[in-house]
C-alpha cells in the first residue's frame, strides 16, 4: 500500500520526537509534519490533508478533543489516534471515531498493533472508494420536484434553518443541512470556505485579501462577495491552482 501521511500534535516537543522516532521504523507511516496545538493542528490538517493524526489531550487553549471535533469537519478528514497520558478521556476519545488511545509511555506492541489497524482501514478506503456520482441534486418547489445539474450550482449557503442553493437563474431553498449537501456533492467540484457556505470552484474568478488572514471570493456571475474563513484559504488555494 501507499505510504500514509501522518501529522504529529503534541505540545511537548520531546513527546512529538518519540512519537516520531517509534513510528519510523514502520515502512507504512510518512511523517510529514508536526503542530504543537490544536490550532496549529487543524491548520496544518487544511493545508497537507494528512490521511493520519496522532492527537494529545491535553493541550493549552485548544485541546485534543476540540481539535479532533474540528479535524472531523473537514472536507477530507483524517483518522485519529489520541496519544496521552490521560487514561480517564479513553471514553470520550472514541465519541470522536478514534481508531486507538495510546497511553504514554508509549508501548511498542500497542503501537503496532495501532499501526496494523490504520494499514487495514486505509486499503480498505482506497478499494472501496465510490465511483464518480453522475446523478442531479433533487429539491423539492412548490410540491414539484426538481432536479438540479450540480455543475449548475454556483454556491449554496446556511441561513437559519434551511440551505439555499444559487444557481445561474435562480435560488432554492431546501431543509438538508450544509453538511448532507456537502456530502452528496462530493464527487463534484465543491469546496467548502467557510462553515456557512459551499462554492462551486469552477466559477471562481478572483480572491483578494481582505482583513485579519480573510479572503473574500468573486464568483463569475454573482455580484456578491463571499467571505473565506482564514483556517480555509490556503487548502482552498490548493485545490484552485496547478
Amino acid at each position: 500500500m501507499n505510504e500514509m501521511k501522518c501529522l504529529i500534535v503534541d505540545d511537548e516537543r520531546y513527546s512529538r520526537q518519540e512519537l516520531v522516532h517509534l513510528l519510523s521504523h514502520f515502512k507504512s507511516i510518512n511523517v510529514i509534519d508536526e503542530a504543537d496545538s490544536g490550532e496549529t493542528a487543524v491548520i496544518k490538517a487544511l493545508q497537507l490533508q494528512p490521511d493520519v493524526v496522532f492527537l494529545d489531550v491535553e493541550m493549552p487553549k485548544m485541546n485534543g478533543m476540540e481539535a479532533a471535533k474540528a479535524l472531523l469537519e473537514l472536507k477530507k478528514s483524517p483518522l485519529i489516534v489520541f496519544a496521552t497520558a490521560y487514561p480517564e478521556f479513553a471514553a470520550e476519545a472514541f465519541r470522536y471515531e478514534a481508531i486507538d488511545y495510546l497511553l504514554k509511555p508509549y508501548d511498542e506492541e500497542q503501537l503496532h498493533q495501532t499501526v496494523q489497524r490504520l494499514e487495514k482501514l486505509m486499503q480498505v478506503s482506497i478499494k472501496e472508494e465510490p465511483p464518480a456520482k453522475k446523478g442531479k441534486l433533487s429539491v423539492e418547489l412548490e410540491g414539484e420536484i426538481h432536479y438540479l445539474d450540480p455543475n449548475d450550482i454556483l454556491f449554496i449557503f446556511r441561513d437559519e434553518k434551511v440551505s439555499r442553493i444559487v444557481v445561474k437563474n435562480g435560488e432554492y431553498e431546501v431543509k438538508m443541512a450544509l453538511k448532507e449537501l456537502e456530502s452528496r456533492l462530493s464527487s463534484f467540484s465543491f469546496f467548502r470556505i467557510h462553515k456557512g457556505y459551499l462554492v462551486n470552484l469552477q466559477y471562481v474568478t478572483r480572491l483578494t485579501p481582505w482583513f485579519n488572514g480573510a479572503y473574500q471570493l468573486e464568483l463569475e456571475g454573482v455580484e456578491e462577495k463571499l467571505s473565506v474563513s482564514r483556517n480555509y484559504v490556503k487548502a482552498l488555494r490548493t485545490e484552485l491552482e496547478l
